[in-house]
């Protein structure tokens, strides 16, 4: 699985390492039962802190993502959902919605889109 982390991001750490678990998800790299790498091992394949990897661990676990089993860590759960965008859903037409109050169409929510990411 491609693990893409941008040291120079503002976005944190954990929260990248956590994105890709779900890009892995939602792209078909990982699948349910699937275990992940060790956090130690992929803290230095990806050159963060053991603990910044436990973190985004946390964070699946508890969104149903992951689920943790002493001895055979993380696999993704059976309850993890590759198609559940429901809240990026809701976010992109909430977007939308004030887009158009301002008289923008969805090409130019498309063009901010691009230019902030």
């Amino acid at each position: 699985m491609r693990w893409i982390i941008d040291h120079s991001s503002e976005q944190r750490l954990q929260d990248q390492v956590a994105a890709s678990v779900v890009r892995g998800l939602h792209s078909g790299e990982l699948v349910v039962g699937e275990q992940l790498p060790p956090a130690a091992e992929l803290a230095a394949a990806i050159s963060v802190d053991r603990n910044t990897v436990l973190a985004a661990y946390r964070q699946l676990r508890d969104a149903g993502v992951l689920e943790f089993r002493r001895g055979r860590g993380a696999r993704v759960a059976a309850t993890a959902d590759a198609g559940d965008l429901v809240p990026v859903r809701q976010a992109v037409q909430a977007a939308i919605d004030l887009a158009r109050r301002y008289g923008l169409d969805s090409s130019d929510v498309i063009t901010l889109v691009k230019e902030l990411s």
